[in-house]
């Protein structure tokens, strides 16, 4: 009888701990009665979502973190985001009930679901731009709803404090349809809602816990600047208006200068913070340590190789010109001392053959040189000064367009220039041709030089041979040239101590 108590105990312990994992794999057991929340509504916003996990990890709290995820969210980045430890629950959309607002804003009141997460007693919600620099556990002592104001006394739904209440998101649910909001979005809504928000208390971290339960639980409280710091303001004043070592979270609000584009690195200072973050991600799955995509490296390393394989093949066509016209050059040196002996002989002498050839060159010279003139319009130098500007726009719009932008910031500089310079070259370069092979059947008349075409091949050949060979040294300073200025250009900023758009 013992023995059967014994295999029924561990039988049932098999099917507890079997559903334990289960219920983990799935992204729904709970180990707190507090976690940390945020919203993914689809797959742009995913590394911001790990670097926020592993920089709230870093501060050393054990509490739950949950994000909320719609139905644009791929089965990738939930297996991805259950590695990193985050717990993925699956909600649907709140369609947002103003006809006027920014497109973006379609889905935004999403975000009211956090005050109907009941089965925990608080939330600290935070928006996917933001990342956590000290810890923010002192959140969980603030009121039943806590916010940061920033200018105009209007409170930021990026960061919030939320005691989640059914009787409140029945209320807010009531309300979306008839309240304003001056945004379009939820941050309207919350503002309406909460409309004497400005007049909260501001929250006191370092107050006892015994004076704290001593009191009531205050319905709003104001959070300090350094639970939502804001990179906006930082811009515009090139410094935090706080102490720097006190904040606590950085809100990346600038639409077009997320953290996670490669370009914002190289514009705004606070985005190393973020960037030292993200290379800390653990390879949770394969190919995604520091913030990878796998299926961005494949593309990544296409774009590298290809203008390299361009240039080494243009370095071999021009090797093989050279070539030719160095041999060219050794055979026409040759030829021209036969014919100088052809010309001593027949005339008796060298002097008369160098007065003739030197007369008929100055001559020739002359009338090839007024031809010239005579035919390359006026126009020409201003065309090609607005073909190289739309070439340079061309270049790097879709230098932009091609390049992922979740690289890392030294991997997308280096693909823009490689490919702004490449395609550069291939567009003014192809105008230089057309216009060279346009200037060579117009430039010099029909006839011209009748009276001696085998000297109009000759000159023109060896002109041309030199033209060539300077060519191609000019082309290889400008292109190195240009190399520099591709390296240096991005150290200006930093050499002049400029670490924001807008400095004082």
């Amino acid at each position: 009888m013992k023995i059967w108590k014994s295999w029924f105990l561990l039988l049932v312990i098999l099917l507890v701990s079997i559903g334990i994992s289960t219920a983990a794999s799935l992204g729904l057991s709970k180990s707190t009665d507090e976690a940390y929340v945020t919203l993914l509504y689809g797959d742009e916003f995913l590394l911001g979502v790990r670097v926020l996990g592993r920089s709230i990890r870093d501060t050393g709290s054990k509490k739950d973190m949950v994000v909320l995820v719609s139905d644009g969210v791929s089965d990738y980045a939930k297996k991805l985001l259950k590695a990193d430890g985050w717990l993925v629950e699956k909600i649907s959309l709140l369609v947002n009930p103003n006809q006027v607002r920014p497109k973006r804003f379609w889905g935004v009141y999403t975000k009211l679901k956090i005050f109907n997460m009941t089965n925990y007693k608080k939330v600290v919600y935070l928006d996917a731009d933001t990342i956590v620099v000290k810890s923010v556990e002192d959140l969980f002592k603030c009121g039943k709803f806590c916010a940061n104001l920033k200018h105009s006394e209007r409170l930021n739904s990026g960061v919030m404090v939320v005691e989640p209440s059914e009787k409140v998101f029945n209320d807010m649910m009531s309300k979306v349809t008839t309240l304003p909001s001056y945004t379009g979005g939820d941050q309207g809504f919350l503002n309406s809602y909460y409309s004497d928000f400005p007049n909260a208390h501001v929250f006191e971290p370092n107050i006892p816990l015994e004076v704290v339960k001593s009191k009531p639980v205050p319905e709003m409280q104001r959070l300090s600047t350094l639970y939502n710091a804001d990179v906006g303001l930082y811009m515009l004043a090139n410094k935090w208006m706080v102490d720097e070592n006190e904040l606590c979270v950085i809100h990346y609000t600038l639409g077009p200068l997320k953290p996670w584009d490669w370009w914002t690195s190289w514009l705004l200072k606070p985005v190393d913070v973020w960037q030292n973050v993200r290379e800390q991600l653990a390879d949770t799955l394969p190919g995604t340590r520091g913030g990878r995509n796998p299926n961005d490296e494949l593309v990544v390393k296409f774009l590298f190789f290809m203008p390299l394989f361009t240039v080494l093949f243009c370095c071999y066509r021009s090797s093989l010109q050279i070539r030719d016209h160095f041999g060219s050059f050794c055979r026409s040196s040759f030829c021209d001392h036969i014919r100088h002996l052809s010309y001593t002989v027949r005339s008796n002498g060298t002097l008369a053959y160098n007065g003739v050839s030197s007369s008929s060159s100055i001559n020739s010279n002359h009338q090839f040189s007024t031809a010239m003139q005579s035919k390359v319009p006026v126009y020409l130098g201003g065309i090609s000064v607005v073909v190289c500007f739309i070439a340079a726009a061309v270049s790097i719009g879709f230098a932009l367009a091609i390049v992922p932008r979740q690289v890392m910031p030294w991997t997308g500089l280096l693909l823009m220039y490689e490919w702004t310079f490449t395609i550069f070259f291939a567009l003014f370069g192809a105008f230089l041709h057309f216009t060279y092979r346009w200037g060579k059947t117009v430039a010099v008349p029909v006839g011209l030089y009748s009276s001696d075409p085998e000297s109009l091949d000759y000159d023109s050949g060896k002109g041309h041979q030199r033209q060539a060979s300077s060519c191609d040294i000019a082309t290889w300073y400008y292109g190195l040239g240009m190399a520099f200025l591709a390296v240096a250009a991005p150290s200006l900023p930093f050499l002049f101590g400029i670490t924001a758009l807008f400095p004082r």
